[in-house]
């Protein structure tokens, strides 16, 4: 996979930052909630299928995605 920045990318996971934490400040999920959505959509990458690159491409998606649940980085903190 490329090193390169991608700036569809980076727009779609600021969008996405942006709704998850909105939906946290208006109560209507929870930050567990939360880190269940971002493990579903880990778990679709990890279990996805295609060319060798695909598979590269959905692995580090969900390295990413996992990484993101392990650093708190999608929920403010006080």
């Amino acid at each position: 996979m490329s090193d390169h920045q991608d700036p569809a990318g980076m727009a779609a996971l600021s969008i996405c930052e942006a709704l998850l934490l909105a939906l946290n400040d208006l109560n209507l999920l929870q930050e567990r909630e939360i880190v269940g959505v971002l493990r579903d959509a880990a778990v679709t990458h990890e279990c996805a299928n295609g060319s060798e690159f695909e598979l590269e491409t959905h692995s580090a998606v969900a390295k990413l995605i996992n990484e993101i649940i392990v650093s708190g980085n999608f929920s403010r903190r006080s």
